[in-house]
This record gives C-alpha cells, structure tokens and sequence, in this order.
C-alpha cells in the first residue's frame, strides 16, 4: 500500500510544475486506517509546503496521532520561506512518515529524516525512490550536477534537415515543418522551463518571440547568444513580454527587460551561460536551436533530455539536423508528426565544473 499512496503523491506534486521553481515539486497524502484524510502539495514558491497543506486539510486532528504521512521528497528542517515541516510533523505527533527520496539541497539532505527519527518517529525511505527523483529532475540535476537541467528540443523533417536555409543573409521568416498540434506541444513545455536559449543565427532569421502562448503559464527567461552584438532592436527576442538575458563580446548598455552579458574573448559560452544561470538559481533551460548550438551541447555532453519532432515534410536540401548516439526511450504522435524522446543516464551525464 506505501506504493499505492506514494503514487498519489506524484500526482499532487506534478500539479505544481512551472509554479513552485525553484523549489521542488512535492505532494502529501495523510492515511489513517487505510483511508485519505488529508492531501496537499506545494502550489507555489515561497506559499505553502506540502506537508503544511496536508496537514491543514484534515478535518479531524485528533486522528493526526495514529496516521501515516506520505510525502516525495524529504521534510524540510530548517527556516527558509517557510517554517520548516518536519517540526510540524512532530508537533502533530504524526507516528510514522514514508518518503521517496532524500532531499540532494545540502541544506536539507538528511537533516530532515534524522529530526523525526531522533525524536520516535518512524521513518521508511526509498518507496518509488527512481520515480520520485525523475519528477524533480530539475532541482536533482541543479544541486547534484550544479547547472541546470538542460532540454533540447528541435523538429527536422522526414528526410533529416533541420531547416532549408543556409545562409546568414536569407531572408527573415520561419520554415514550419510540424502542425499546430507540435507547436502547442512546446508552448507547454516553455511553461515548465525556467529559460529558453537560441543562437545568433535562429534570433535572425527566425525572429522567435520566446514566449508562451496557446497554453497558460509564465513566460521563461530569454537567453540569446550574440557574440558579436550584430542583433538589431527590432527583433522581438527584444520586446518587453520576457526578461532576456544576452551572452556577448560586444558588451552595450542593458535597456528595458534586457540585460547584457559579457563574455570576454576565449572564454567558452556554455561555461558562462551555465555558470551564469545556476548562480541566479535557474533550474533548468531549453535550447531551441540552431543546429551548431544543439550539437554544441551534445558534443559537450551537456544534456540531460531530447525531444525531437519529426515532420512529414521534406526539404530535399538544406541545414542537416543534430543527431544522437542514444535510442529514443519513448515515441508518441503529436497530430501528423512524430515526437521521439531521448534520456541521457543521470549517473553519466556531465556535471558542470567549468572546464
């Protein structure tokens, strides 16, 4: 049965994706005679966590006493936006807690487990422990590998380019080569990233907003390389919907939500750009395109997932599309086009150290 509320506790915290970054996504179910009578998660960052809301929920207290609390990811113990909530646990004289996982924040790590068990409560750890970890691949991969979670998402066509043109000075405009149900696809997917990344050349020829929409959600932070500042204003990279952030040699002044970045000459661009973001506490990024920033990442090692949208069209000629050494671990159908998921192994993808 641990299982079976343990599962229910990933549901509740996947209702807080896209809302509770930084923080992980984390759900709570309280159990008193094999029955529900309490269920909470956390809604959103600096509200309240999980465990608070579960607690809260329960309409009887006194059954607090003889109940089982389940919750995915380690109590807290310490104050930070909240009080913490292992010392709720204890003053509600919850007996016995079950968790998926430690914490990896070494604020927390294990802090929270040894509270409870040094004061008589039972503790089980480890039930759906790889599940709970996938969940919060985000905040996992940010304190173990300290960079964020990098996604990389591109679409090539049936006969494998990623776009027709190949020169700098083509003309300005966007080569569709999925439908409309992909492009949903990752107006969502943008909503549960912290930032979105692009090159100089897709800024220019494709002019992209960066921005969700068809979906609800928060805008991610906009980040756009332009090593030699020749990005003019008009692009909408550029607009006031999003904070952008430019990586560039050509340091000018920050105007509007734009900041500027300066890479001085010889420093490498993912190590600044991944360094920046972790320092700013961004969990995680999704890098758009083009094609030589894609494989500079793969190249590198630096990229935990894959999503790659094949459409039915063919260019015959054009911008070759990345490729990857690993099988897709999933496939699915996204209207007329074909979505393939890749995984690179948690234990073997690059932490970030820099170098």
């Amino acid at each position: 049965m641990d299982e079976y509320y343990m599962k229910r506790c990933l549901e509740l915290a996947g209702k807080g994706i896209g809302s509770s970054r930084p923080n992980p996504m984390v759900g709570c179910v309280i159990v008193c005679r094999e029955q529900i009578i309490g269920e909470g998660y956390h809604r959103a960052y600096g509200e309240a966590h999980a465990e608070v809301n579960a607690i809260a929920s329960v309409r009887n207290p006194g059954l607090l006493a003889e109940s089982t609390l389940y919750v995915n990811l380690e109590p807290c113990s310490h104050f930070g936006k909240t009080p913490p909530c292992a010392g709720l646990i204890l003053e509600n004289r919850i007996p016995r807690v079950v968790v998926g996982t430690a914490d990896p924040n070494p604020v927390v790590g294990g802090k929270g487990l040894k509270h409870l068990e040094e004061n008589s409560t039972e503790v089980q750890r480890g039930i759906l422990e790889a599940e709970c970890i996938d969940l919060n691949k985000r905040f996992f991969t940010y304190h173990e590998k300290k960079r964020p979670w990098i996604l990389l998402k591109w679409a090539q066509t049936e006969d494998g380019f990623i776009d027709i043109r190949r020169g700098d000075s083509d003309t300005e405009g966007v080569n569709w080569i999925t439908g409309m149900e992909a492009r949903q696809w990752v107006h969502k997917w943008r909503s549960e990233e912290q930032a979105i990344l692009v090159g100089t050349r897709t800024a220019m020829l494709d002019n992209p907003e960066l921005t969700v929409r068809d979906w609800e959600g928060e805008n991610p932070l906009r980040v756009v390389i332009d090593r030699k500042g020749i990005l003019p204003g008009h692009l909408k990279i550029f607009n006031d919907e999003a904070d952008t952030l430019v990586f560039t040699s050509a340091l000018k002044s920050d105007h509007g939500r734009v900041r500027y970045i300066e890479v001085p000459p010889g420093q490498d661009y993912l190590e600044a750009i991944l360094r920046t973001l972790y320092e700013s506490e961004i969990s995680s990024i999704m890098v758009e395109g083009g094609a030589q920033l894609l494989n500079s990442f793969i190249d590198s090692g630096l990229w935990d997932e894959a999503r790659v949208f094949t459409g039915r069209k063919k260019f015959g000629t054009g911008l070759p599309a990345p490729t990857l050494s690993a099988d897709p671990v999933r496939k699915l159908n996204a209207g007329n086009d074909l979505l393939e998921i890749y995984k690179q192994s948690h234990a073997t993808n690059r932490a970030f150290n820099g170098s």
